[in-house]
């Protein structure tokens, strides 16, 4: 599932492979920019914000795209069949004479001037892994509404721009609270956004999230994806809920042992 460090090691791995040519290949295959052409620009960088790409081409234009919930930038030597998935599935390919970046399922893709890049992303928050990264201000966000749950607080990216639902319930374990106390509550809202900019660093240059500090495969995590499975540090079966607006709900793992606070609403 793409977080913020995943979309910061995506952002990385395409700057290797398109930065600093022109591009060869453009294919932009959703209805609005079927008739866009990169082709003979340069891209100047790419760079993550938070959860989005931006794709900087020259001519002062910005491809931007947003993976979703599973969506992913594939690259490949220029010439090699693509590997990501069906070929219905592509949204974008981008190619110079090196390689060729493939977009699958991508959630949001847009093309725009470069300085109007605010419009895709200058509601966020402060980002984590970002070279501006603001830990008072994330903070400030966070309990600008007091009673709103931990959980939603954290994965709105107007607070802080990079945690997703995985990062939402490890955190939370590591805090030693349920997803559900309201944020006004949290008896050091500092240290969570510590924590959290703490496992970004961490893992943004690692193809396997790790939160436990345990490398083998089935030890990365403490509680996400763990329902009813014994919860690593007391053995209390580890439970899962919906959390979220009507329609939108996010599983949610916690251990009712080792985190204090609300349970989720009933029904």
């Amino acid at each position: 599932m793409p977080e913020g460090d995943t979309v910061w090691r995506t952002a990385r791995d395409l700057h290797h492979a398109l930065a600093g040519e022109p591009l060869l290949r453009c294919d932009l295959r959703v209805p609005r920019l079927a008739t866009a052409d990169l082709t003979g620009r340069a891209v100047t960088e790419v760079v993550p914000r938070g959860k989005h790409l931006l794709t900087r081409v020259e001519g002062g234009l910005t491809l931007h795209s947003h993976l979703g919930m599973d969506g992913s930038w594939r690259i490949h030597a220029s010439g090699e069949r693509p590997r990501g998935g069906p070929y219905h599935q592509i949204r974008a390919v981008l190619a110079n004479s090196g390689h060729t970046a493939v977009g699958y399922r991508l959630l949001a893709l847009d093309l725009l001037r470069t300085t109007d890049e605010s419009t895709v992303v200058g509601h966020l928050g402060p980002d984590l892994l970002g070279p501006d990264w603001d830990a008072e201000e994330a903070v400030r966000r966070l309990l600008a509404d007091p009673g709103r749950t931990v959980g939603e607080a954290v994965l709105d990216q107007r607070n802080l721009a990079g945690i997703g639902n995985v990062y939402k319930s490890e955190l939370c374990f590591l805090l030693r609270v349920t997803p559900w106390l309201p944020v006004g509550t949290l008896p050091d809202p500092a240290r969570l956004v510590a924590l959290a900019r703490k496992l970004l660093e961490a893992n943004k240059g690692r193809t396997a999230r790790i939160t436990t500090a345990d490398v083998r495969p089935d030890r990365r995590l403490w509680v996400y994806g763990r329902a009813e499975r014994p919860c690593r540090r007391c053995g209390t079966p580890v439970l899962a809920a919906g959390q979220g607006p009507a329609g939108q709900e996010r599983s949610t793992y916690w251990c009712p042992h080792c985190q204090t606070g609300p349970a989720p609403p009933a029904g």
